[in-house]
Formats: C-alpha cells, structure tokens, sequence
C-alpha cells in the first residue's frame, strides 16, 4: 500500500508561485507513474504533469513552459514547481500514485491564485 500526503498549496497572485510536495510512503514498485492532477469547482479532474520511473516526464498543454514536476527519489517526494500563477490554475491539487496494479490518491491540496 502506497500513502501520499500533498502539501505547498496557498493563495497566490496572478503572476507568482507555489511549490506543491507529495510525499510518498510505503513500498513503491519499480515501474510506477506519479501525477499531479487538479480539480476546479464544477469541473472534471484533469492531468497537470506525470512523472514516470524511468524519469520521463509528460505535461498537459496548459502547464507547458509554466510547471516543472521533479522528485527526490531518497525523501520519496515529487514536487511540482508552478510559475506565472493565472486564476484559471486555482484548483484542488492532487498526487497520484499508479503502478498498474494499485492507484492511489493523495487528499489534495488547494491552490487560489486570486488578487
């Protein structure tokens, strides 16, 4: 079994940034995918950026050239770096865990980006 715990959200200005952290716990196998996905009010859920194993990182085309996501394999952390905020970003954020045979999902975190 496989615990995510996101934390980093907060209220923002349009043009600023946050770094959201998921910390991962248990045993993780070795060919996995960790994702952030957000969720806006009256909205379906939707795929912000993954991060594979191998390292191989994917991003949707509304968080290209603005969002990094990375990871600290020792503290079993990923991280998604998020730059020029706009109030279409405010969501909850969460950490996806999935390696085929579980998926798990994090509590979620919110992030407003409001002025």
């Amino acid at each position: 079994q496989v615990h995510l715990v996101e934390s980093g959200g907060g209220l923002v200005q349009p043009g600023g940034s946050l770094r959201l952290s998921c910390v991962a716990s248990g045993s993780t196998r070795a060919f996995y995918v960790m994702g952030w996905h957000r969720q806006a009010p009256e909205k379906q859920r939707e795929l912000v950026a993954s991060i594979f194993s191998s390292g191989i990182t994917s991003y949707a085309d509304s968080a290209k050239g603005r969002f990094t996501i990375s990871r600290d394999l020792a503290k079993k952390t990923v991280f998604l770096q998020m730059n020029s905020l706009k109030p279409e970003d405010t969501a909850v954020y969460f950490c996806r865990y999935s390696d085929g045979s579980l998926a798990t999902w994090g509590q979620g975190t919110q992030v407003t980006v409001s002025s």
